[in-house]
């Protein structure tokens, strides 16, 4: 007979952090919902995180402020983890036959058997009214910029079946949070939150390049397409044509946002932080491709803090 502490072990998902708490202290009950969410790898929510919150700091050092409003702050933290897990209900959903015939996703909740197709929509709905609910606390001009990134949130899934750009559409859905901050506080859209819009698209497909890495073998078996697959042994150039791309066109949103000097000290070090994952990748090792997929949350660190220090200088001027 199985052991239960094997079988609570064969459940967890490959790529999970190792000793999350939803593996760790979750009941059991709400474990397969916690995975199918991915609270179980909270880079995912950062990184969906990181555009709302440096499009905030940067509104506030447009406006003056010496600070992001930190109630958008939260709202976007709660936004971004309620969504993100949406997203990946959603996706797990539309990719059930997919994940099975892959290695590191065979053991999801859904192709693994511990969530069924009926649990998996009514979990997908009540994240959606928890981002709904956080969305309502905005501006009109928000909310309609919120509910309008759904149609391309809804047709990612489906992506890596058609081209071999997936992780572009990503890239679209992920930042739009570079849109929601400035909207959040000034109730219409410039130039400067397009370009850091712009400059996020770029970082996402870099990064999201990085983690494909990870299933290519699968991924060319099964007939799914993607970046990883499509660059190959060139991805370190296309890595270093993409994270130069977004830090020039993050650059021309802090000029045209009137940032000061510490913004762009932020910026040089999340372009180190990017030089050093191009000099770092191993394409070949998928913990290699794990460790610097995961490292991007410390990258958003970087540019946020540069920016809010450098409101809070210039405000104390």
């Amino acid at each position: 007979m199985e052991n239960p502490s094997t079988r609570r072990v064969l459940e967890a998902v490959a790529d999970a952090v190792g000793g999350n708490w939803v593996d760790t202290r979750a009941p059991d009950w709400l474990k397969p919902y916690g995975r199918l969410a991915r609270w179980d790898r909270p880079i995912g929510w950062w990184l969906l995180l990181w555009p709302c919150w440096w499009s905030a700091a940067l509104a506030a050092g447009a406006a003056g402020n010496p600070l992001p409003d930190l109630w958008h702050v939260f709202l976007f933290l709660v936004g971004a983890i309620a969504m993100r897990g949406a997203g990946c209900t959603y996706n797990d959903l539309v990719d059930r036959d997919i994940d099975g015939l892959v290695e590191r996703t065979r053991l999801r909740p859904i192709p693994s058997g511990q969530v069924t197709i009926r649990q998996a929509k009514v979990f997908l709905v009540l994240q959606c009214l928890v981002g709904l609910l956080v969305l309502l606390q905005f501006n009109w001009f928000a909310i309609a910029l919120g509910a309008s990134s759904l149609l391309v949130v809804a047709v990612y899934p489906f992506m890596k079946r058609f081209t071999d750009w997936p992780q572009a559409v990503l890239g679209l859905a992920f930042s739009w949070g570079a849109l929601m901050g400035w909207a959040a506080e000034f109730g219409r859209l410039d130039w400067a939150p397009v370009l850091l819009y712009a400059g996020g698209v770029a970082w996402t497909i870099a990064y999201d390049t990085i983690y494909a890495h990870q299933d290519k073998e699968d991924d060319a078996i099964v007939g799914v397409r993607s970046t990883a697959l499509l660059f190959g042994p060139r991805t370190r150039i296309y890595l270093t044509g993409f994270f130069g791309a977004a830090v020039l066109v993050f650059l021309s949103a802090l000029v045209l946002a009137g940032a000061g000097p510490l913004a762009y000290v932020g910026l040089a070090g999340a372009a180190l932080h990017m030089a050093w994952q191009v000099r770092s990748i191993d394409v070949t090792d998928p913990d290699n491709c794990l460790m610097l997929f995961r490292a991007n949350r410390t990258l958003g660190w970087i540019l946020f803090a540069g920016l809010v220090a450098d409101s809070l200088v210039r405000h104390s001027l």
